[in-house]
């Protein structure tokens, strides 16, 4: 079942002129989880806020310079990167008191719970009186 909760259009954006992270949604019966493609941060690096219906991952990465000298580099890539992802969540169906995130193995994982009267619910017989 595909859902158009997503909102793309205006509000996912980099300031350092990197890509944004790639975002995997996944809806199952109970929870909505979002999964951001992240490595090489820490769980310290992201900021999530929930403001009424916009969900907002957002990371800035500061650089830190250091006078370390052990060789001087001959091509250098590496670079610190900001993003911001909103997402429009459907607040008839998530339960906003209970979503929670977890970094892992270079993935941010939000779980979006389900409020009770969105879960799907089973058949039932309807007795004739």
């Amino acid at each position: 079942m595909s859902r158009d909760w997503l909102d793309w259009t205006s509000s996912n954006f980099s300031t350092t002129n990197t890509t944004l992270p790639a975002v995997n949604v996944i809806e199952s019966e109970n929870d909505y989880q979002i999964e951001v493609a992240a490595p090489g941060m820490t769980k310290e690096d992201f900021k999530i806020d929930l403001d009424k219906n916009q969900l907002t991952i957002s990371s800035e990465r500061k650089s830190e310079k250091k006078n370390e000298k052990k060789g001087s580099y001959t091509r250098r890539e590496f670079s610190y990167q900001s993003f911001q992802r909103t997402f429009t969540i459907p607040e008839h169906e998530v339960d906003g008191d209970k979503i929670s995130a977890k970094y892992c193995d270079g993935v941010l994982c939000i779980n979006l719970p389900k409020k009770e009267e969105a879960k799907p619910k089973p058949a039932r017989e309807i007795k004739i009186s």
